[in-house]
């Protein structure tokens, strides 16, 4: 079996005597007759393997002779000269290892026999508003069919409490795969700090990381931030159009992708090449909340309390320290003075998306790590120049993102960037020093 037929069977056997529906992501218009690229559905992907758009996968356990299913667009050699070569009906089954493959116009000829082998149907609303409008006029037309057959699917649930928790556990392929994500996107990053160079517009620095993703086969798994001074205060910041001014900070948020899977790394450092004092004081609290947290990752630690709570700890201590908020650390935190330095947790989990799918409570409680995953620690301060804070400190926003692979005895931070002060700017001033090309 292949891992995704593996995964299949797996997920098959969670859900037990039901049916399941899997149908591709559609194609999203960019503008007048042009698309955007096309990412598969990130669940059909897991299960499958399969890139193409307009396919579909069933899951039919109960049914006779097809248990699995793949509705996918048959060859067209006029289609395929414009738009790239199509697996086809008569490769698929056999290369995407399931009992049958079939046109994916014949959906709608064949689904209801595939359907109506179990009163339960798993499907996630997705495929866009078509492919769910297909699906709810089978459910309203199976109820009425239920009161003369054996099963019909008329019970809509969702399949995201069994498949998504699968996908939070990294199979070893999986774990591989994001190795070498993160580890192109932690070349990006390097690359920025050497020949990232004052006067720069955030563009152009946003230019080299992503050069370097480009040159190693990957793609940004999601738009690149690259905030120069207060732009950074603007977390998810992407217009990337100014000039970073020369005494700024440059925050830069960037991940690669390599086969769908995600890397996610933040840094922050002086364009100048060189902290001030008092961006250096914000940096050292931040960097110090993330070593907090990191200390915290192994597994049966709970990811909010234990280890957002260990950061949130050191940068409230740290704020106070500063000046910034007034009072004893509890006082700052029932009041809530921290929040607006502190908008957001320590992380998240990270796969096929970058903020990838799980749940962070189960029962009511704050879910514990386990081994297999992968999380971002990402600690982040922020004194926007709105805040009224002391004006040395006004407009300095410092974030620091690892990817961090919980393992039996602890963890592994997945990648290597220069985050240590002094390692920051003897990276920075290396790349000054050689004048060597990016582009070589």
């Amino acid at each position: 079996m292949t891992e995704f037929e593996r995964r299949r069977a797996a997920f098959v056997t969670k859900m037990g005597d039901a049916v399941a529906v899997f149908p591709s992501a559609p194609i999203a218009v960019r503008s007048n007759d042009g698309t955007y690229p096309y990412r598969p559905d990130s669940d059909l992907y897991y299960l499958t393997g399969f890139t193409e758009p307009s396919s579909a996968l069933v899951l039919a356990p109960n049914h006779k002779e097809t248990k699995s299913v793949m509705f996918v667009r048959p060859r067209n050699r006029d289609r395929e000269i414009w738009e790239g070569r199509r697996l086809g009906v008569e490769a698929a089954a056999t290369t995407l290892g399931v009992d049958a493959a079939y046109p994916i116009d014949e959906l709608d000829a064949r689904l209801p026999a595939l359907l109506d082998t179990a009163d339960d149907l798993y499907y996630a609303l997705s495929g866009g508003e078509a492919f769910l409008r297909r699906i709810l006029e089978h459910i309203a037309r199976a109820r009425i069919a239920r009161r003369r057959a054996d099963t019909a699917a008329i019970n809509l649930l969702d399949p995201a409490p069994l498949l998504h928790q699968m996908r939070v556990i990294k199979s070893p392929s999986e774990i591989a795969t994001m190795r070498r994500a993160v580890g192109v996107s932690a070349a990006g990053h390097i690359a920025a700090m050497r020949h990232a160079r004052p006067g720069m517009h955030e563009y152009e620095v946003q230019a080299i990381v992503e050069y370097v993703f480009t040159s190693r086969g990957a793609s940004c798994a999601y738009p690149s931030i690259v905030a120069g001074g207060d732009n950074a205060n603007c977390l998810h910041y992407t217009a990337n159009r100014d000039r970073i001014p020369d005494d700024a900070l440059v925050l830069i948020d960037a991940g690669a992708e390599v086969d769908y899977y995600s890397g996610d790394i933040t840094r922050t450092w002086p364009i100048s090449g060189r902290f001030t004092p008092e961006q250096r004081a914000i940096y050292e609290i931040v960097l110090a909340a993330q070593h907090a947290a990191l200390e915290r990752c192994k597994p049966g630690v709970n990811f909010n309390e234990d280890v957002n709570g260990a950061a949130q700890r050191v940068m409230v201590d740290g704020l106070r320290e500063l000046g910034l908020v007034k009072g004893s650390a509890d006082q700052v935190v029932e009041s809530g003075a921290h929040k607006p330095f502190l908008p957001h947790r320590v992380g998240h989990y990270l796969g096929l998306d970058t903020h990838d799918v799980g749940l962070y409570r189960d029962a009511g409680n704050w879910r514990p790590l386990e081994p297999g995953m992968i999380v971002t620690i990402e600690p982040g301060l922020y004194v926007g120049g709105d805040l009224g804070a002391d004006p040395r400190f006004s407009g300095i926003s410092v974030r620091i993102e690892d990817d961090v692979l919980i393992t039996e005895r602890g963890h592994e931070i997945l990648g290597d960037v220069p985050k240590d002060v002094a390692d920051i700017e003897r990276t920075i001033a290396q790349g000054r020093e050689s004048k060597e090309p990016l582009f070589a």
